[in-house]
């Protein structure tokens, strides 16, 4: 199990992703638009000044069940270890264990 404060500080970027997503995307089509170079560097300022928290890239990618960020199976949204138990337990529809 992760520790609470990394979720919830996952989930805080998470939030501000989200509100700051419009703003973030008007100023980049602006950016892509402007003429000169001068209006260019006032946008990518302004874009600078946007909470560091606000870019998607920041955001990580964290198990649902166990809060785990590293063995993340997008398919899922689970930790390998949470899918793993879950498979066995047939809880995941269309998983089935290998063989060979």
């Amino acid at each position: 199990m992760a520790r609470k404060s990394l979720v919830e500080r996952d989930k805080k970027r998470r939030r501000m992703v989200e509100k700051y997503a419009a703003k973030r995307q008007e100023l980049k089509e602006a950016f892509k638009n402007a003429e000169s170079q001068e209006e260019k560097m006032e946008i990518h300022r302004q874009l600078q000044r946007l909470p560091r928290n606000s870019a998607p890239s920041r955001v990580r990618n964290r198990c649902w069940k166990t809060g785990r960020a590293h063995g993340y199976y997008r398919d899922f949204g689970l930790a390998r270890n949470a899918m793993r138990d879950m498979a066995h337990r047939g809880l995941l529809p269309g998983v089935v264990k290998s063989s060979w």
